[in-house]
């Protein structure tokens, strides 16, 4: 058997305590670091999952964390509107008010009664005729002058029915304000007198 001579890898030091390839001591509290990161890994997972749940869901899941902020109420601001105009005796004569009715029900002659009930309650009435449409559900006083919102007001409140709107003046050229009566207006019942019977 070959002998061969030593060299310095041949005597060792007296305070090595260990001989070979071998790990190093672990150091004192390396298992708590592990174990917090595997924790902190575990809670980002799991919140995760629980938003993403949440947002499909659309449900906050009882987590005010989840919950999405209320909006705020915001309140309209009143919308100033003008008097009616229910005497139609204060109405000035130089705004020219011109009243015509259509008739969109099919009762027949209904544009006739309105038109006459209105020129008794001293309206400045136009004429009266059926329109176009003989099944139109609701009442419209149309007005083409922004400044005729208060005799259109009024002429709601006295027929008790319709919506005012403000329209062009194209559309309703023959008059200031248009009355248009849907079949939501009731003729008023005529009264009859009856003789006493003997």
């Amino acid at each position: 058997m070959a002998s061969y001579p030593k060299d310095r890898f041949d005597e060792l030091p007296d305070d090595v305590e260990r001989i070979g390839a071998h790990r190093g001591p672990k150091r004192r509290g390396r298992g708590w670091i592990g174990l917090a990161w595997a924790l902190l890994a575990t809670g980002i997972l799991v919140f995760g999952g629980l938003f993403g749940l949440s947002q499909y869901l659309d449900d906050d899941l009882g987590i005010p964390f989840f919950a999405t902020p209320e909006e705020p109420i915001v309140t309209p601001e009143p919308v100033e509107t003008v008097a009616p105009v229910t005497d139609p005796t204060t109405i000035d004569p130089e705004r020219a008010i011109t009243i015509d009715v259509l008739n969109g029900t099919p009762e027949s002659g209904l544009q006739t009664t309105v038109l006459d009930e209105l020129k008794a309650a001293g309206w400045p009435t136009g004429s009266a005729a059926p329109a176009s449409a003989r099944d139109i559900e609701d009442t419209y006083i149309y007005y083409s002058n922004a400044a005729d919102e208060d005799i259109a007001a009024g002429l709601a409140l006295t027929l008790g029915h319709g919506e005012i709107r403000l329209v062009e003046a194209d559309v309703f050229p023959g008059a200031q304000i248009t009355i248009v009566i849907g079949t939501d207006y009731l003729a008023p019942a005529t009264e009859t007198t009856e003789e006493p019977t003997e």
